[in-house]
C-alpha cells in the first residue's frame, strides 16, 4: 500500500495515527494479499453479509502498511455494498484503505455535501454515489478473539451476527466508558455537533423542563426526537430523526440531523434515547459518543 497516499488520508482528516483504517475489497481474492487466515467463523459471516456493512478484524499479513494497522497485527477488512465504491476498487485494482470522508471527531457524512462542508480544499476531488443507505457505520467484529467480539455496533446487529455464527460477545468498552476499548480508535470523541450534546432517560415532559430551564438562562435550545413527538416540545429548534417504530430511519438520518443542529447554531441539545436491542444499539453508541457520554436520568 502506498505510504504516502496512506499519510494524505489522516492529514486531511486530522485523523489520529493510532486509529486504524478499514481496507475495502471488490472480491474475496483481494484477501490474499491482506490476511494470514480466514477462520471459519469468518469464512460464515462473509458468505451471509458481504458484499454489506460489516467489517471483520483478522490476523494481517506481512507487508501491510502499519499506517493503515496502527501497528497492530490485525486489519479491518470489508467489501461495500454499493455499485459506485464497488466500480471505484475495480478502477483502482487494489484494495482500499478509506476511512468515512469527514473531518475526525465530527458526524460522518451521508451526503456529499456533508464531504465538502469538512474536506473542500483538503481532498482533491468528491464522487457523488448519492446519500447513504444505512446512515451509521459498519458493524466492526473481531474474528481473532476465542469469542467472536463486536468492537463497534453498525449496521449488521448482534442479533443477526448471532442467528449465523453463535454467541458473539460485546467489547466491555461499549458498556463502561472507563474500559479501554480493544479497537484504538473508539477511545476518541466521535460523531459530535458543535453544540453540547445530552441524551435524557427520561419522560418528555422532564426533557421540556430542562429545555425551559435552559432557554430561561438565555439559550438557544435544539431537541432531537422523532417524527410521533415533534409537535409536544417548545424549542428553539426541534428535529426528527426518523419514527420511533422504525429505527432503521433514525440510523440513516441521525447524522443528518446532527449536522443540521450545527446549521442552526443551537448553543445546547437535549436528545430522547433509544432503545439498545437491534440497530437501537448502533443509533444509542453513536449517540453517547456524540454526547460525550453525557446522560442526564430523570
Amino acid at each position: 500500500m502506498d505510504d504516502e497516499a496512506i499519510a494524505k488520508i489522516f492529514e486531511a482528516k486530522g485523523r489520529p495515527s493510532d486509529n486504524p483504517l478499514i481496507v475495502h475489497i471488490g472480491t474475496k481474492s483481494q484477501l490474499d494479499g491482506i490476511v494470514k487466515e480466514i477462520p471459519p467463523v469468518a469464512e460464515k459471516l462473509m458468505a451471509h453479509f458481504w458484499p454489506g456493512p460489516l467489517t471483520i478484524i483478522l490476523p494481517r499479513k506481512e507487508g501491510i502498511s502499519e499506517r493503515v494497522t496502527a501497528g497492530l497485527n490485525t486489519v479491518g477488512v470489508r467489501m461495500p455494498d454499493h455499485p459506485v465504491a464497488l466500480a471505484l476498487i475495480e478502477e483502482a485494482n487494489v484494495p482500499v484503505a478509506a476511512p468515512s470522508a469527514n473531518r475526525s471527531g465530527r458526524p460522518s457524512p451521508t451526503l456529499a455535501s456533508h464531504v465538502y462542508e469538512d474536506l473542500n480544499g483538503k481532498i482533491a476531488g468528491i464522487v457523488d454515489g448519492g446519500a447513504t443507505g444505512v446512515g451509521v457505520e459498519s458493524t466492526v467484529i473481531d474474528c481473532t478473539s476465542p469469542v467472536p467480539t463486536i468492537l463497534r455496533p453498525g449496521g449488521i446487529t448482534k442479533e443477526q451476527l448471532e442467528a449465523v455464527i453463535g454467541t458473539v460477545s460485546l467489547d466491555p468498552a461499549l458498556k463502561d466508558e472507563k474500559e479501554k476499548p480493544k479497537s484504538p480508535g473508539m477511545k476518541y470523541t466521535h460523531y459530535a455537533p458543535k453544540a453540547p450534546l445530552s441524551i435524557v432517560e427520561g419522560s418528555r415532559e422532564f426533557i421540556q423542563q430542562l429545555v425551559d430551564g435552559k432557554k430561561e438562562e438565555g439559550f438557544k435550545v435544539g431537541v432531537l426526537t422523532t417524527e410521533e413527538y415533534q409537535h409536544v416540545y417548545n424549542a428553539d429548534v426541534i428535529l426528527s430523526c426518523g419514527v420511533r417504530s422504525d429505527l432503521a430511519s433514525v440510523a440513516t438520518k441521525l447524522y443528518d440531523v446532527l449536522r443540521t443542529f450545527d446549521a442552526s447554531e443551537v448553543d445546547v441539545i437535549f436528545s430522547e434515547s433509544f432503545s439498545n436491542e437491534g440497530i437501537g444499539n448502533a443509533i444509542m453508541n453513536r449517540l453517547t459518543k456524540a454526547a460525550g457520554h453525557h446522560i442526564i436520568i430523570e
